[in-house]
């Protein structure tokens, strides 16, 4: 229980009102403001439906995929670019900042 607690601490301290804190473990950004999220579900909803437009115009499933992917990459390039600007500087985090006492 005293990990949830640390790590709603640790999102809510956010005194620049950035969209998207680094993540505890790995690399990578977590949204903590309403805006991060609308990015995300945003992002979500156009994945999804960019994967049924394009299904619905291709023969087969390959074909499907061969122009689902690159499209993917590049909305998920978009995204990165998105979170990098509105965010903290991404680095590699293994959990929480230890005290040096």
């Amino acid at each position: 229980m005293n990990f949830i607690k640390n790590h709603i601490a640790y999102l809510k301290d956010n005194p620049n009102h950035l969209w998207f804190k680094r993540k505890l473990y790995g690399w990578g950004w977590t949204p903590v403001t309403w805006q991060g999220w609308v990015i995300i579900l945003v992002f979500i909803i156009i994945v999804v439906a960019n994967y049924y437009r394009i299904d619905a115009s291709s023969p087969s499933e390959s074909e499907t995929l061969m122009n689902f992917i690159p499209q993917t990459i590049f909305l998920a390039a978009l995204l990165m670019i998105l979170c990098y600007k509105k965010g903290e500087e991404p680095k590699w985090q293994w959990g929480f900042k230890k005290d040096k006492k």
